[in-house]
């Protein structure tokens, strides 16, 4: 079988969802997250993308539903025993079989959780579920219970993101010689995924960012390629990845001289970060680490030219994004703790100077200061 993780991990793991489904007096969870099933039974596949779901009982026992295509996908990589298959065909409608299986496990009338936000569930596939549930038993929204337990990582899962560091590191290695006057976007692209394919790494969750000209100013992928000039902006954002657990990395590469305003923006992204750093410890808040981010791009007149979130939890993720929750934003009262993996991305983007900065790392927090993950140090990197 291709697991990742001890049996003893999974165990942990189910042993910690039995009590969340205890305290919040379920019969059984309905998750629909490729997420959660991963981290639960190992199982890893893209099948997502069509209806399926692992069916957990209060009493710890699991049985997923899924198609044809993935059954074989089940069994290799996942420690699921029970594995039932609903038909493609036309007209069919998996909600039907899901409800009839949830009968044959006796959860008629039962309090049932469903894991509704995720991508692995569409809004058509939920209104077909809900139609079918409605008088089935007591439906409860259980989006958020494994989205939280995923958030404390294990020492298993600490080194699955240490070796994602690591490949992020050897990625903006390899693309650094390939940054100059004619170099091509293509190549350095190429060259970053190369080096993450070639040290054992996996595909990412979404794609790379990059972009240069007024392109550096872009906070998405999009397709298109350009050559870089004498004096050029080059935006990177980028994960290493291993057995889908993610280490992001952001950069702003300039090539020739640096700008007035480079140095300015360049300047302030690295107080933020250097501010988000002091804030990301025990005793704070999501939402005070994105205060001091905010605190101190206001001090540098640059409050306009700022993102309204300035990171996120960091895990195995699953297309489309590798961004997890919880995020850096106003308010958000999650509790910073030892043991979780965040991204905090400085973006600083000036449209009317059409100049952009960016300074991003990833970091373990611990019982004090957290810890980057990265062996690159945050200087402005120009070639």
């Amino acid at each position: 079988m291709a697991l990742h993780f001890e049996r003893s991990e999974f165990d942990a793991r189910r042993d910690r969802l039995m009590i969340e489904i205890a305290e919040k007096k379920l019969d059984a969870v309905l998750l629909f997250a490729q997420e959660s099933m991963y981290w639960l039974t190992g199982y890893d596949t893209f099948g997502f993308c069509f209806f399926q779901c692992l069916v957990v009982k209060a009493d710890g026992s699991m049985i997923l539903l899924t198609r044809s295509a993935d059954l074989r996908q089940a069994r290799h990589t996942s420690i699921i025993d029970n594995i039932v298959l609903w038909t493609d065909r036309d007209g069919a409608n998996p909600a039907i079989d899901l409800r009839n299986l949830l009968n044959d496990l006796d959860l008629l009338g039962a309090r049932i959780g469903v894991e509704y936000d995720t991508h692995g569930l569409t809004a058509y596939n939920g209104r077909r579920l809900d139609e079918q549930l409605q008088t089935f038993g007591q439906i409860a929204d259980a989006s958020g219970i494994v989205n939280r337990l995923r958030l404390f990582k294990s020492p298993a899962e600490i080194a699955k993101v240490e070796k994602a560091a690591n490949l992020a590191d050897d990625a903006l290695d390899a693309a650094l010689p390939l940054i100059k006057q004619g170099g091509d976007e293509a190549l350095i692209l190429a060259a970053m995924q190369g080096a993450i394919f070639a040290g054992g790494g996996d595909y990412p969750a979404n794609e790379f960012i990059i972009g240069s000209g007024v392109d550096a100013l872009l906070c998405r992928y999009k397709a298109g390629r350009r050559k870089l000039s004498k004096n050029d902006q080059l935006t990177l954002e980028w994960a290493g990845v291993f057995h889908h657990y993610h280490a992001a990395m952001m950069r702003t590469v300039l090539t020739g001289k640096v700008s007035k305003r480079h140095q300015e923006l360049f300047d302030a992204a690295r107080a933020a970060l250097l501010a988000v750093e002091k804030a990301m410890t025990p005793g704070n808040t999501f939402g005070d680490v994105f205060d001091a981010h905010a605190r101190t791009l206001e001090a540098h007149n640059l409050t306009k030219h700022r993102l309204n979130a300035c990171g996120y939890s960091l895990g195995a993720r699953f297309t489309p994004s590798w961004m997890d929750m919880p995020m850096f934003y106003q308010g958000n009262p999650e509790p910073i703790a030892p043991n979780m993996t965040l991204f905090a991305h400085m973006i600083i983007m000036d449209s009317e100077t059409e100049t952009a900065m960016t300074l991003g790392c990833t970091y373990l927090t611990t019982e004090s200061q957290p810890k980057p993950l990265s062996r690159h140090d945050l200087d402005l990197i120009v070639q």
